[in-house]
């Protein structure tokens, strides 16, 4: 039998957005008011992951001596570079032409899973200071589905124990801060998000070095990325001789198997990464997703009847910036101000709850939103900037011919190019209206018969490559026998979509894309069959989002299990 648990505010998922609200609620209550925080990870941070060089002015707000010790720092970025990368060369953009949100000198560089455990523990100290103010946490307890009374969220059921049963979390308001598990649910329910959200999918390792990097910060155009694609590299340099080492792709490639975890070992066979890597030790991996469609993908409204939305779950990540941590914090902070309202007049309806959206979007979240609008249209609008413009600098930078931004390179020697380049800097730059942009799911743009043709660096040291099934190792996932976290709708789907792959001698996308070695197809019973090996998991929920028949789905794996990105 399932036992009902009473608060006034349910967070789902401790993430930095719901412990900026949580702290933000703790400061604005001048009485008594209980909040509960679930986390689906066995410690807080367990499953969080991210860059991460941050803006600090959220941070600044609720810990004004960030800067002091204390706060868990991995650095100050002391330099940063804009860089694009050959095959076997390597060129920083000269800081007069890099693009100001390019330069990140003064940005907290952040390890988000240890930046979440410090603001727990400072947020129940805090709290204990509060008369009445009571935070309960509950790492390992995945919320696993909302509850609804007619239209009105009025809690969600919670994983609980081993034999099944969950008990029913009843909140005056719950917040949704994770990364669509169960918010995607009350996304549709509601119908609040008309333009499709868009994600990239990003693997990321930490290495311990023989030279110290701290402080140093690179975003890398170019290689490996095959012409086409959107994304990049990124190194940053952190304390006690760590490097963190990572790859952003876009799921909307045409590529059905896009082997993320490879594309970041090709980036580490380039003669600059082996040259920082040399002699060091690879500690940790891990994946995520990012929700990049940004401002046409925010939902209608951000609130309904008894529940909101913020951070990721709302879709606050502003792409053209690297700003994820910073808007995601800042949509909890602004958030908590509605929450007391609605505490305070003990109105919990969508009409009070909603008086959040404009706080948040007549501040700098909603003014930097609106003017990245349009940076993923413009590389659809101007498919020559991924598909030859970057391509035709990166073999300029291995033919040694010089500086590739000198005029010709960038298409200026062409009228027209050069017209269609002012064109598209514009639309990033200082965009006039032109209207949504409209976004089609990321498996839409999957084509079977994609092609490419790519070389790698000659002579790398091998022993710093790793397979994926040797590189999950270092996400130190953990399962029991009794998890079955990604659900499969339709075995004969599944074997319809391998013949289709198969055809076309690709992997499915579930495979190709796969961050961890989980899909597999096996011969079972004459037909080729998709299976799982769910114990190798991180969570990262690209399976769902690249599956071309919306055939899986990833639910919050039960009890605590699944990767641990600690120290991440």
């Amino acid at each position: 039998m399932s036992e009902r648990i009473e608060y006034d505010v349910s967070l789902i998922g401790a993430s930095p957005s719901n412990l900026a609200l949580a702290h933000r609620l703790v400061e604005l209550a001048s009485r008594p008011v209980r909040i509960a925080i679930f986390e689906k990870a066995k410690q807080i941070g367990g499953h969080l992951l991210s860059g991460a060089v941050s803006n600090p002015r959220v941070i600044k707000k609720l810990f004004p001596d960030w800067d002091k010790g204390g706060f868990p720092l991995q650095g100050i970025c002391s330099d940063s570079y804009l860089s694009m990368v050959g095959i076997r060369r390597w060129e920083n953009i000269p800081r007069l032409l890099t693009p100001s949100y390019f330069k990140k000198e003064g940005y907290a560089i952040l390890c988000i899973s240890d930046m979440a455990s410090y603001m727990a523990e400072e947020l129940q100290k805090r709290a204990a200071e509060k008369n009445g103010v009571i935070v309960d946490m509950f790492p390992g307890f995945a919320a696993q589905s909302i509850v609804f009374e007619g239209d009105r969220v009025i809690g969600v059921k919670v994983d609980n124990s081993d034999n099944g049963v969950r008990d029913i979390c009843h909140a005056k308001v719950t917040v949704f801060g994770d990364k669509g598990f169960i918010s995607r649910d009350l996304v549709s329910k509601y119908n609040l998000r008309k333009n499709p959200q868009v994600y990239s999918v990003g693997v990321k390792e930490v290495w311990s070095t023989e030279k110290s990097f701290e402080g140093k910060v690179w975003h890398i155009l170019g290689y490996p990325l095959a012409p086409g694609h959107l994304g990049g590299g990124f190194i940053y340099g952190c304390k006690n001789n760590q490097l963190v080492i990572g790859m952003v792709m876009a799921c909307d490639s045409a590529n059905p198997n896009m082997r993320p975890p490879q594309v970041l070992q090709d980036l580490k066979k380039h003669p600059y990464v082996q040259e920082m890597i040399r002699g060091g030790k690879l500690l940790k991996y891990g994946a995520s997703i990012l929700p990049e469609g940004g401002y046409y993908s925010l939902p209608d409204k951000f609130a309904v009847d008894g529940a909101m939305l913020v951070g990721d779950a709302l879709g606050t990540l502003d792409v053209k910036r690297f700003s994820g941590v910073d808007k995601a914090m800042e949509s909890g902070y602004v958030a908590a101000s509605s929450v007391w309202e609605a505490i305070e007049k003990d109105d919990f309806t969508q009409g009070t709850l909603n008086s959040f959206q404009p706080r948040l979007m007549c501040g700098w979240v909603g003014e930097e939103l609106r003017d990245a609008r349009y940076f993923k249209r413009v590389f659809d609008d101007y498919p020559e900037i991924l598909g030859k413009m970057i391509p035709d600098m990166v073999k300029s930078i291995d033919s040694g011919k010089g500086p590739v931004w000198a005029g010709a390179q960038f298409g200026l020697s062409d009228p027209l190019g050069s017209l269609r380049l002012l064109g598209a800097r514009k639309m990033v730059e200082s965009p006039s209206d032109k209207g949504p942009a409209i976004y089609r799911p990321d498996r839409t743009h999957i084509n079977p018969n994609y092609s490419e043709t790519s070389a790698m660096p000659e002579g790398f040291d091998q022993s710093v490559i790793y397979s994926t099934a040797d590189v999950v190792f270092y996400a130190h996932t953990h399962y029991e026998e009794d998890n079955n976290h990604i659900e499969e709708f339709d075995a004969n789907v599944c074997v319809d979509c391998i013949e289709k792959f198969d055809a076309a001698g690709k992997d499915t996308p579930c495979v190709g894309d796969c961050t961890a070695e989980v899909h597999q197809t096996l011969e079972i019973d004459g037909k080729r069959r998709h299976a799982m090996a769910l114990e190798n998991c991180v969570q990262c929920t690209t399976c769902e989002i690249v599956c071309p028949f919306e055939n899986l789905r990833v639910k919050a794996a039960l009890h605590g299990y699944g990767p641990d990105f600690s120290g991440m």
